[in-house]
């Protein structure tokens, strides 16, 4: 016997048509690309996302077919998600940190027919058009006075698109399970793999970011969300906040202490969320300039394990309280979240922080389990470790344009080792795969090991990440020299130039007379972390 309720399909619109309807009159902000304050509400976005809706009809876009963002958090980036996916095509958001070859390779395998850019990556669009066939055109995010010229692409303006549009359009509606969004990873080994998200599984991760015991959020907050619209989305931020008609607040480029400090003063920010890189970047601001904020606030802290000291300053000092989550892109990406349980309100507050700073608890949607190196279930004693298996349904099933499955036994291998407890709570304790976290960014020791090792001068290299007061942590390439070679770290830097993004840099290259290894010949990490620890990296000295 099937229940006999309505069989109404869960539509990314339908989250802006509440907004509109019920929260119209609430405010999104945006500090612009071209300079100033963009101000409209819930309901003027609505107008333009249909707007914008037949624009992309009228462009010839076709449901499923995706087109392509290099973009900003802002109030045109706002339009986008939820006209590209309200249409039935795909929401695509790039990342523009990344090196332009791995840019135009992810542009070229998702096959975008349009790609949408701030006036900020123009250069890169001009370096990009050429190596992208399937791109039918290049839209820039912006009104005809500032529109740039770029050699040899014909670009399309934005602002123009939608005034020549009605806004007339009804939202079509289809599956739930019909792909909305697509997400690549970092590629910490080589190439990126997408993650095609749906209808359903965005709102039913929206619907659990909100809830109190994980982000709290709710029609009386003003978010500002300072993880990027091309990083998982913004964590869901722009999904969820129309959902509870959230004020939403979005900071563009400015990510530095002073822009967001004066955001968070001048809107009333109440929630935000951002990597630790970020909330370092705003503590010193305060710090230096001897600032206070008026209102209290919270945020989500992600991408990197946030350093203990870091959410002590900020809650002793200034009030805020930082709340760690994880995920990852194949996990849209909230996993767990840390807040405490009511027995945990009678800890004296030492205890509270030795719960707080872990990784977080498991959320309703997600179900987690740590496995030994046979596949067998550890305990939930918070000692043991083992590798962390997730489900549930807004986690990957399949890599888009990737044959077989990554999951095992319907479990999805996470890559982390952690310690899992009773109550959810779970500790990062290290990566089954070494690759490094620097400012909520992935960089993979092993596409850097390759390129030193192909120095004609370097016999074998590794590359492992090591503490800095920053970024979390930064890359060190180890290096054996080949035999009656003298080769200078200068040299071995200058041999990665045009071969990475620059952020992938290597911090620091130490030279051995030889590398650790297993017993089967693969390098050992984890004899090098320990040899290395406390290393000192070039201007992080106190």
């Amino acid at each position: 016997m099937l229940g006999q309720m309505m069989d109404m399909p869960l539509m990314i619109s339908s989250l802006l048509q509440h907004a509109d309807r019920y929260h119209g009159d609430i405010e999104i902000v945006s500090r612009t690309v071209e300079g100033g304050i963009h101000r409209y509400t819930y309901h003027d976005a609505h107008i333009r996302a249909r707007r914008l809706a037949n624009a992309l009809q009228r462009l010839g876009v076709k449901p499923s077919e995706r087109v392509a963002t290099l973009a900003w958090n802002g109030y045109r980036h706002f339009e986008l998600y939820y006209a590209i996916s309200g249409m039935g095509a795909v929401m695509h958001t790039v990342n523009p940190r990344l090196f332009p070859e791995q840019i135009g390779w992810i542009i070229n395998h998702a096959e975008d027919q349009f790609v949408f850019f701030d006036l900020t990556f123009a250069s890169l669009v001009e370096a990009l058009a050429p190596k992208c066939p399937t791109v039918k055109g290049w839209v820039a995010m912006t009104d005809r006075a500032h529109l740039p010229q770029i050699k040899g692409v014909n670009l399309l303006c934005y602002e123009d698109l939608l005034a020549a549009e009605s806004d007339v359009y009804q939202w079509p509606v289809f599956d739930e399970k019909t792909a909305a969004c697509l997400c690549y990873t970092s590629g910490t080994t080589g190439n990126p793999k997408g993650v095609l998200y749906s209808h359903r599984s965005t709102i039913l991760h929206a619907y659990a970011t909100v809830m109190p015991d994980v982000m709290s959020l709710s029609s009386r907050d003003v978010v500002l969300p300072v993880v990027p619209m091309f990083h998982v989305n913004a964590w869901g931020t722009p999904y969820s906040c129309p959902l509870v008609g959230a004020k939403l607040v979005f900071p563009g480029a400015g990510l530095d202490g002073a822009s967001l400090y004066e955001l968070f003063e001048s809107e009333g920010v109440t929630f935000s969320a951002g990597v630790p890189t970020v909330w370092l970047g705003l503590l010193q601001h305060l710090q230096k300039n001897g600032l206070k904020f008026t209102k209290p606030w919270r945020s989500t802290v992600g991408g990197s394990a946030c350093p203990p000291a870091l959410m002590k300053a900020f809650e002793q000092e200034f009030g805020v309280k930082l709340h760690h989550g994880w995920g990852m892109t194949e996990m849209s990406p909230l996993g767990t979240y840390n807040t405490l349980k009511n027995k945990h309100l009678a800890l004296s507050p030492e205890e509270q922080f030795a719960v707080r700073i872990k990784a977080g608890r498991v959320i309703y949607g997600v179900d987690l389990k740590i496995v030994d190196a046979e596949g067998q279930e550890l305990p939930r004693d918070g000692k043991a470790f083992g590798d962390l298996l997730v489900r549930g349904p807004w986690i990957v099933d399949h890599y888009y344009k990737v044959e077989g499955s990554p999951l095992l036994d319907g479990w999805f291998p996470t890559g982390d080792v952690a310690t899992l407890d009773a109550d959810g709570y779970i500790q990062i304790t290290d990566r089954s795969k070494d690759v490094i976290k620097s400012g909520g960014e992935w960089i993979s020791s092993i596409d850097l090991e390759n390129i030193a090792v192909g120095h004609p001068a370097v016999a074998e290299a590794a590359v492992i990440g090591v503490y800095h007061p920053k970024w979390d942590e930064r890359p060190l390439l180890i290096v054996v020299r080949k035999p009656g070679q003298d080769v200078s770290r200068a040299e071995i830097l200058k041999f990665y130039e045009g071969k990475i993004a620059k952020w992938w840099m290597p911090d620091d290259v130490a030279f051995v007379d030889q590398l650790p290894h297993t017993a089967t010949g693969k390098l050992l990490k984890t004899r090098l972390r320990e040899d290395f620890k406390g290393y000192q990296l070039p201007g992080t000295a106190a």
